[in-house]
């Protein structure tokens, strides 16, 4: 079989992602067995990948997306090497794709988001399609959920940057978006300071001693001086101390509760291509 329509060409591009002369000569190679094409097209994606496994994938699309009823939201990164394929709208529309799969399934992880279908044709699959097409490292390095009574989303820089943000109860649209951008630009570690993981006050607290001791404070002083930058590492660090970036007269947590003292934070996620 020499020649195949130009319609299973659009057909298997469709299902797979991949370039029309890539379908094309799939199709040719399979005799026009649709699963033998794909499979063809999912090997020399497997090939592109193999070849391009130590290039940096640093640049790519980040998006946070919720449910209709707003209680479960979740942020993917979808990555590739140029800033051109991120930009592109088909790139976008994959990762878009993925995220919806994700909100209607709820994979446990990365791989087992990978092995959701989608129009019949496996997540992964779908990834190696692109790689076949584009020729670049295509992979989803981050992926999280998070589930609330409300979960907010929020997505920044071109899709660069992406969180979502969990309450305790509905909060009005501009209150959810207004924490939401916080955590987008002030990247906390955590909402309080009860949350932040033992390991990292450990570094914190070494890394005040070792300042001070660079500094010649005396030694009897050190351990006061660490915590005390330890507690400033709080105030900067943690979503609710922070000053509120739209009124900095104002900590996070001060202004939740000037627009319900009963609204909590659960938690966040956040997701960023950019140094920050």
């Amino acid at each position: 079989m020499s020649q195949v329509s130009t319609a299973d060409i659009s057909k298997l591009r469709q299902l797979t992602g991949a370039g029309m002369m890539d379908c094309k000569n799939a199709l040719v190679e399979a005799e026009g067995d649709f699963d033998k094409a794909t499979e063809i097209i999912r090997k020399k994606g497997q090939a592109v990948a193999m070849k391009r496994a130590d290039r940096e994938a640093g640049e790519g699309c980040v998006l946070a997306r919720v449910s209709e009823n707003h209680k479960t939201g979740v942020v993917i990164s979808l990555n590739c090497e140029t800033d051109f394929v991120a930009k592109n709208s088909e790139f976008i529309a994959t990762t878009e794709s993925f995220v919806k799969a994700a909100l209607e399934h709820k994979p446990a992880d990365i791989n087992a988001l990978k092995e959701l279908t989608i129009d019949g044709l496996k997540i992964a699959d779908i990834i190696m399609g692109k790689i076949a097409a584009i020729g670049e490292k295509i992979d989803i390095t981050y992926y999280q959920m998070l589930e609330a009574e409300m979960v907010t989303p929020y997505t920044h820089n071109g899709n660069k940057i992406a969180c979502m943000v969990g309450f305790t109860k509905a909060v009005p649209e501009q209150v959810g978006k207004d924490i939401a951008m916080q955590i987008a630009s002030m990247n906390p570690v955590s909402v309080t300071k009860d949350d932040v993981p033992a390991s990292v006050i450990e570094k914190e607290i070494e890394i005040g001693k070792d300042q001070a001791r660079q500094e010649g404070k005396p030694e009897n002083m050190i351990e006061k001086i660490a915590m005390g930058k330890l507690n400033k590492f709080f105030k900067d660090s943690t979503l609710l101390s922070q000053d509120f970036i739209k009124d900095n007269k104002m900590s996070v947590e001060q202004y939740l509760a000037s627009t319900d003292k009963g609204v909590k934070v659960t938690g966040f996620r956040r997701c960023s291509l950019v140094l920050s």
